[in-house]
């Protein structure tokens, strides 16, 4: 079983809306970038997330996308679903039940590893991620200071153990210029 691109475009839009100060609307220009993804292609995504309710979207010169209440409190097996449907390892394991079941030496298996798939993907939530990718942009610009001789603050080491603790492996990106607050803006 493989992930579709356009779920994992849908990933990567969802935290980057997620590391974004509360109520930042990001155009779709910006949500490719940072999503390394086409934008053509990402604007089906963007009208799917919004549609599930996970994401706003806002017409206009200064318009674009911000996150929902429940798209913050999300998680990745919400977005993925929202975009894919509902997974299943096998088709076996699909709402349809399977007429080999009882007789099948591997459907327990199978049960067994799609229930581990989909719990961990309902425990990783969007914000947490966001999280992750915050401290990591933040011990990378840390790491740069520091390596150009200057002195590290006992929080600046913190920082870099915790960027340490969430596996930062991704280069440095820089934040969006194109955010701006929702406040005042006609819905879609």
């Amino acid at each position: 079983m493989q992930l579709t691109r356009a779920a994992d475009y849908a990933v990567r839009v969802m935290i980057h809306l997620a590391s974004q100060p509360e109520g930042a609307v990001v155009s779709k220009s910006m949500l490719a970038k940072a999503a390394e993804a086409p934008e053509s292609f990402l604007s089906k995504i963007l009208q799917t997330l919004a549609r599930a309710g996970l994401i706003q979207a806002w017409r206009g010169v200064e318009g674009g996308f911000s996150l929902l209440p429940r798209g913050a409190q999300a998680s990745l097996l919400d977005v993925v679903e929202s975009i894919d449907g509902p997974i299943a390892l096998n088709v076996c394991l699909n709402a349809n039940a399977c007429n080999r079941e009882a007789d099948c030496a591997a459907h327990q298996v199978w049960l067994r590893a799609q229930t581990a798939m989909l719990s961990v993907l309902r425990e990783a939530k969007i914000a947490e991620m966001a999280q992750a990718v915050k401290a990591c942009g933040k011990a990378r610009n840390i790491a740069r200071i520091t390596a150009g001789g200057k002195q590290e603050s006992e929080a600046s080491s913190r920082q870099v153990g915790l960027a340490a603790k969430t596996k930062c492996k991704a280069g440095p990106r820089s934040a969006p210029s194109g955010a701006v607050r929702a406040a005042g803006k006609k819905q879609k």
